[in-house]
């Protein structure tokens, strides 16, 4: 495939992106049932809610421009920070959380890696513990005792590991200016839907 053919076909995953992005489903607080365990509730969980993904997927792009150093820190914080964050949640008492937030989290993620910001390491360190305590807590909130919760967050982070592993990897052995320019448009989306989802949470209010 030539470099002008996979140019071309960059709207056009673009736009898929942005169709997926946009069309998340409410965050539930409880866990849906597998009926395989509650690490498979965990993963599945975290799978099937893109207003988790999309913004860890971000920050595991940025942490993969930023070269290998800054993806090794962000799959250390992030499901450590998650998992604490778990914990606290599920704590507190029911929350439908915050879309204000959750725009906040698209907005950030995606404005950063569509700059290909060049963040030092203490800056992504911070950035992964933020979003991992904010969208574990989240995710806490409501999943029931904590004997249950403490086991599904575990399956929980094992997929958020799994994802930074593979994007920020992913990532890091890229070479290509375009290639790299085709990670930063995916950001540009990310940036857009959070912008759009901002506005919505707004006018909702």
């Amino acid at each position: 495939m030539t470099r002008a053919a996979t140019r071309s076909r960059l709207p056009l995953a673009s736009f898929v992106f942005f169709v997926i992005a946009m069309g998340t489903t409410p965050a539930e607080a409880h866990l849906n049932s597998t009926g395989m365990g509650p690490i498979y509730d965990g993963m599945m969980h975290f799978l099937m809610s893109p207003e988790d993904i999309i913004p860890v997927l971000a920050l595991a792009l940025l942490a993969g421009l930023r070269g290998p150093s800054h993806g090794r820190r962000t799959l250390l914080v992030l499901p450590v920070a998650w998992f604490i964050g778990g914990l606290f949640g599920s704590m507190a008492t029911a929350s439908t959380g915050s879309a204000v937030l959750s725009a906040a989290s698209f907005l950030l993620f995606g404005s950063l890696l569509a700059a290909d910001a060049k963040l030092p390491l203490p800056a992504t360190t911070v950035l992964a513990a933020l979003l991992g305590l904010y969208h574990g807590f989240r995710n806490g909130i409501g999943m029931g005792p904590l004997s249950l919760t403490s086991v599904a967050l575990l399956g929980l982070v094992f997929a958020v590991f799994v994802l930074v592993a593979l994007s920020a990897a992913f990532v890091v052995q890229m070479r290509a200016q375009w290639a790299r320019t085709a990670v930063r448009v995916a950001g540009s989306w990310v940036a857009a839907c959070g912008l759009l989802m901002l506005g919505w949470a707004f006018h909702n209010r």
